[in-house]
Protein backbone atom coordinates (compact mmCIF):
# COMPACT_ATOMS: atom_id res chain seq x y z
CA UNK A 1 0.00 0.00 0.00
CA UNK A 2 1.54 3.19 -1.25
CA UNK A 3 -0.04 5.27 1.88
CA UNK A 4 -0.77 4.77 5.40
CA UNK A 5 -3.32 6.26 7.44
CA UNK A 6 -4.19 5.94 11.24
CA UNK A 7 -6.31 7.66 13.56
CA UNK A 8 -5.14 6.74 17.64
CA UNK A 9 -6.35 8.70 20.24
CA UNK A 10 -5.01 7.98 23.64
CA UNK A 11 -5.16 9.26 27.34
CA UNK A 12 -2.21 9.46 29.01
CA UNK A 13 -2.27 9.38 33.18
CA UNK A 14 0.64 9.84 35.22
CA UNK A 15 0.92 11.01 39.09
CA UNK A 16 4.00 12.99 41.12
CA UNK A 17 5.73 10.70 42.92
CA UNK A 18 4.15 9.78 46.18
CA UNK A 19 1.16 11.33 44.87
CA UNK A 20 2.13 15.30 46.15
CA UNK A 21 0.05 17.88 45.69
CA UNK A 22 3.08 19.73 44.44
CA UNK A 23 1.91 20.81 40.81
CA UNK A 24 0.71 24.33 41.80
CA UNK A 25 -2.51 26.31 40.32
CA UNK A 26 -0.04 29.52 39.66
CA UNK A 27 2.48 27.63 37.38
CA UNK A 28 0.46 24.96 36.06
CA UNK A 29 -1.09 26.02 32.81
CA UNK A 30 2.67 26.28 32.27
CA UNK A 31 3.50 23.57 32.46
CA UNK A 32 0.36 22.02 30.53
CA UNK A 33 1.51 23.99 27.73
CA UNK A 34 5.17 22.84 27.92
CA UNK A 35 3.65 19.02 28.20
CA UNK A 36 1.68 20.06 25.10
CA UNK A 37 5.02 21.40 22.90
CA UNK A 38 6.54 17.76 23.95
CA UNK A 39 3.51 15.64 22.48
CA UNK A 40 3.20 17.81 19.79
CA UNK A 41 7.59 17.84 18.91
CA UNK A 42 7.08 14.22 19.07
CA UNK A 43 4.65 14.30 16.09
CA UNK A 44 2.23 13.36 17.65
CA UNK A 45 -0.79 15.90 18.58
CA UNK A 46 -1.78 17.49 21.62
CA UNK A 47 -5.76 17.85 21.82
CA UNK A 48 -6.00 18.81 25.81
CA UNK A 49 -3.09 18.85 28.96
CA UNK A 50 -4.65 19.63 32.73
CA UNK A 51 -4.79 17.93 35.87
CA UNK A 52 -4.87 18.97 39.43
CA UNK A 53 -2.03 19.50 41.93
CA UNK A 54 -0.86 15.65 42.28
CA UNK A 55 -1.38 14.23 38.74
CA UNK A 56 -1.59 14.69 35.14
CA UNK A 57 -3.87 14.02 32.16
CA UNK A 58 -3.02 14.63 28.75
CA UNK A 59 -5.77 13.56 25.87
CA UNK A 60 -3.31 13.01 22.31
CA UNK A 61 -3.39 12.04 19.14
CA UNK A 62 -0.75 9.41 18.97
CA UNK A 63 1.53 8.92 15.60
CA UNK A 64 1.98 5.18 14.81
CA UNK A 65 5.73 5.52 14.32
CA UNK A 66 5.84 6.90 18.09
CA UNK A 67 6.11 4.31 20.77
CA UNK A 68 4.20 5.30 23.93
CA UNK A 69 7.00 4.51 25.98
CA UNK A 70 9.02 6.95 24.08
CA UNK A 71 6.43 9.55 23.77
CA UNK A 72 5.85 9.12 27.88
CA UNK A 73 9.60 9.51 28.46
CA UNK A 74 9.83 12.36 26.77
CA UNK A 75 6.85 13.80 28.39
CA UNK A 76 8.26 13.08 32.13
CA UNK A 77 11.32 13.33 31.64
CA UNK A 78 11.66 16.85 29.85
CA UNK A 79 8.44 18.33 32.06
CA UNK A 80 9.95 17.12 35.81
CA UNK A 81 13.55 18.35 33.86
CA UNK A 82 11.43 21.68 33.23
CA UNK A 83 9.89 21.79 36.94
CA UNK A 84 13.68 21.28 38.35
CA UNK A 85 15.23 23.55 36.22
CA UNK A 86 12.60 26.54 36.79
CA UNK A 87 12.46 25.70 41.13
CA UNK A 88 8.83 25.14 41.40
CA UNK A 89 8.33 22.86 43.50
CA UNK A 90 10.53 23.14 46.89
CA UNK A 91 12.57 19.62 46.49
CA UNK A 92 13.68 17.93 44.10
CA UNK A 93 10.84 16.97 41.29
CA UNK A 94 9.64 13.34 40.08
CA UNK A 95 7.08 12.13 38.68
CA UNK A 96 6.06 8.58 39.77
CA UNK A 97 7.81 5.97 37.93
CA UNK A 98 4.74 4.22 35.28
CA UNK A 99 1.41 5.76 33.72
CA UNK A 100 -1.41 4.71 32.42
CA UNK A 101 -2.22 4.69 28.97
CA UNK A 102 -6.06 4.26 27.69
CA UNK A 103 -7.30 4.34 24.10
CA UNK A 104 -10.60 5.36 22.47
CA UNK A 105 -12.36 6.06 19.26
CA UNK A 106 -13.27 9.15 17.02
CA UNK A 107 -16.95 9.85 18.80
CA UNK A 108 -15.21 9.69 22.00
CA UNK A 109 -13.11 12.78 21.52
CA UNK A 110 -15.58 15.15 22.76
CA UNK A 111 -16.44 13.40 25.73
CA UNK A 112 -12.72 12.80 26.61
CA UNK A 113 -11.99 16.45 25.96
CA UNK A 114 -14.56 17.25 28.38
CA UNK A 115 -13.30 14.60 31.05
CA UNK A 116 -9.79 16.08 30.84
CA UNK A 117 -10.96 20.08 30.91
CA UNK A 118 -12.81 19.22 33.94
CA UNK A 119 -10.36 17.80 36.27
CA UNK A 120 -10.37 20.35 39.26
CA UNK A 121 -14.37 19.60 39.28
CA UNK A 122 -14.03 16.29 38.99
CA UNK A 123 -11.88 15.42 41.82
CA UNK A 124 -13.68 17.68 44.16
CA UNK A 125 -16.46 14.64 43.84
CA UNK A 126 -13.47 11.45 43.40
CA UNK A 127 -9.91 10.71 44.23
CA UNK A 128 -6.91 10.30 42.12
CA UNK A 129 -6.75 6.89 43.42
CA UNK A 130 -10.61 6.03 43.12
CA UNK A 131 -10.31 7.62 39.82
CA UNK A 132 -7.42 5.56 38.62
CA UNK A 133 -9.04 2.03 39.74
CA UNK A 134 -12.14 3.23 38.08
CA UNK A 135 -9.86 3.67 34.40
CA UNK A 136 -8.11 0.49 34.91
CA UNK A 137 -11.48 -1.29 35.51
CA UNK A 138 -13.15 -0.03 32.60
CA UNK A 139 -10.68 -1.09 30.20
CA UNK A 140 -10.13 -4.29 32.20
CA UNK A 141 -6.56 -3.28 32.38
CA UNK A 142 -4.61 -6.19 35.01
CA UNK A 143 -2.73 -4.78 37.93
CA UNK A 144 -0.60 -5.77 41.01
CA UNK A 145 -2.36 -3.46 43.68
CA UNK A 146 1.38 -3.56 45.56
CA UNK A 147 2.81 -1.83 42.43
CA UNK A 148 -0.11 0.37 41.61
CA UNK A 149 0.90 3.69 44.23
CA UNK A 150 3.95 4.87 45.68
CA UNK A 151 3.20 6.43 48.95
CA UNK A 152 5.24 7.88 51.53
CA UNK A 153 6.10 5.30 54.76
Amino acid sequence: MANSYSQIYLQAVFAVKYRAAVLDKTWQPKLQGVIGNLINETGCKTIIVNGVEDHMHCFLGLKPVVSVSDLMQVIKGKSSKYINVHNLTKEQFEWQPGYGIFSYSQRDIDQIYNYVKGQEAHHQKQSFKDEYLELLKEFEVGYDEQYLFEELI
